[in-house]
């Protein structure tokens, strides 16, 4: 748990202390006995250091106080009820350390959990994947938890690449479960489906029978929504994309020219079809070859700091990128916008936190043939 240059130094402070103990306690005079508090050695070994680790230093400080406390006279020493308090200080503080590292292991393994649940709901993407370079970060409200209810994924397929993002109303399980069953639907949607207006409908069907499912099991939480973007960058057309809007905060497009907000009309969010009477529209747009969308979650538009204002993600961009296009470029795109986002709330986060850039690499191609 202490650990210097990388070499482990925990057992540095216990073994100070039984020095310290011993040391003082030979050169006090005999009206002032503190060998007992060599007690503390094995508490503090406890602490932070391993179960073997504590045995010896339980042992240790049992032998040094038998050497130091004989070496006094008769009359001045601190005798069998001491010697006793330090042997069973030492036992229970070897106990106390084989509880404690049994709930560290039960921690990790809880950890590698939430991780592999994580790789699964957010999938890592590779450098390039569907002819995007791309950057992401996603930061949970819960940092225990280490996922929630953001998604976001990149689906490439022989109808061009679609691309994913959003935020499911709610926290907890449900709320991922929900973002599972979602990014199931778009990546076999995203790939199969021509029509990104097909890829849309398949998303709401897939959250209808998400809900009825939640709600046959009886469950509190079976009228979820989620707001979302959905992106299409068609392979017949490099300068423009294709985008249907569910709720959710527009896209932005981060060029050397500056920032613009790509005019879309938001539809409902993905659950609540029924309260309108047509499904969201897919608009197509252009987006220069230089240009760079970027798009983020309610995490970042609703980061407050102390006095109450929400964090301008977008003007923050815009003065960064007349000062240096270069910040377009999605991993420093999504660094800007992170460290912006917590250094404004002050790195409390109100809810989970995804931020997404992704733009055309110049090199890429249409592959002839999908599997």
């Amino acid at each position: 748990m202490v650990r210097v240059g990388g070499r482990s130094v925990g057992w540095v402070p216990p073994l100070l202390l039984l020095i310290a103990v011993a040391v003082a306690d030979a050169n006090t005079g005999g009206q002032f006995r503190m060998i007992s508090w060599i007690v503390l050695v094995p508490g503090i070994a406890a602490a932070i250091c391993g179960v073997w680790g504590t045995a010896v230093y339980a042992v240790l400080a049992v032998v040094t106080y038998y050497s130091v406390d004989s070496a006094w006279p008769h009359q001045y020493q601190s005798g069998l009820p001491d010697f006793i308090l330090v042997a069973v200080g030492g036992l229970l503080a070897t106990l106390a350390c084989a509880v404690r590292m049994r709930g560290e292991r039960r921690m990790l393994h809880i950890r590698d959990v939430a991780d592999t649940t994580r790789r699964v709901v957010l999938r890592p993407l590779p450098p390039g994947w569907g002819g995007l370079d791309h950057a992401a970060v996603y930061l949970a409200a819960d940092t225990e938890a280490r996922v929630g209810g953001d998604f976001y994924d990149i689906q490439p397929g022989p109808h061009g690449t679609r691309v994913l993002i959003g935020d499911v109303q709610g926290k907890g399980l449900g709320a991922v479960e929900t973002a599972a069953a979602l990014l199931g639907a778009f990546r076999e949607a995203g790939y199969h489906e021509p029509d990104l207006a097909t890829v849309a409908a398949r998303l709401e069907a897939r959250m209808m029978r998400h809900r009825c499912h939640t709600a046959a099991l009886g469950r509190s939480d079976g009228d979820r929504f989620a707001t979302a973007v959905l992106v299409g960058f068609p392979p017949d057309d490099p300068g423009a994309v294709d985008t249907v809007v569910f709720g959710h905060e527009p896209p932005l497009a981060v060029g050397p020219h500056g920032v613009r907000e790509l005019p879309v009309t938001g539809g409902l969010p993905i659950g609540l079809a029924e309260l309108g009477s047509a499904p969201p529209p897919v608009r197509r747009l252009p987006l220069a070859a230089d240009e760079t969308l970027l798009l983020v979650t309610d995490g970042v538009t609703e980061a407050r700091d102390r006095q109450g204002c929400f964090y301008g993600h977008a003007e923050e961009v815009a003065r960064a990128a007349a000062i240096d296009a270069r910040v377009a470029a999605p991993r420093r795109l999504v660094r800007l916008v992170r460290d912006g986002t917590l250094r404004h709330c002050g790195g409390r986060l109100g809810d989970d936190t995804t931020v997404f850039a992704v733009r055309r690499r110049g090199d890429w191609k249409q592959p002839k043939r999908w599997p």
